[in-house]
């Protein structure tokens, strides 16, 4: 069961960041705080449109709001980026070792060819 919990946040994750005004959006808040008014400014969209995609994020936990009085502030969530950046590294490291393999195999076969002639 944790495993499809991790799963699901994970997808969840990588479905956010599939669009490049949340993206940009993550960048944006790295930057500081916002509201949801300023980022709509920001990104040229209806405050309808930005509420979306901040509650896409928000769902995924890299977006947290608060509301006082009138305004909905955001800023960087909880999760942050760490689960996807481990899953990206763990297979960068396993196509890493898998060229290097691929590397070693094309060097014996230049070897063995230099030797044949």
């Amino acid at each position: 069961m944790v495993q499809f919990s991790r799963a699901a946040q994970l997808d969840a994750a990588f479905a956010a960041l599939a669009d490049a005004t949340r993206r940009g959006v993550l960048e944006q808040l790295g930057r500081g705080d916002a509201s949801i008014t300023e980022l709509a400014e920001r990104f040229d969209m209806t405050l309808t449109g930005m509420k979306k995609h901040v509650g896409v994020l928000e769902d995924a936990g890299l977006v947290a709001t608060a509301k006082v009085g009138r305004v909905r502030t955001c800023r960087l969530g909880p999760r942050q980026l760490d689960e996807v950046t481990s899953w990206i590294d763990r297979y960068r490291r396993l196509w890493s070792a898998r060229f290097d393999e691929l590397d070693q195999v094309i060097e014996d076969m230049k070897q063995k060819e230099r030797a044949q002639r």
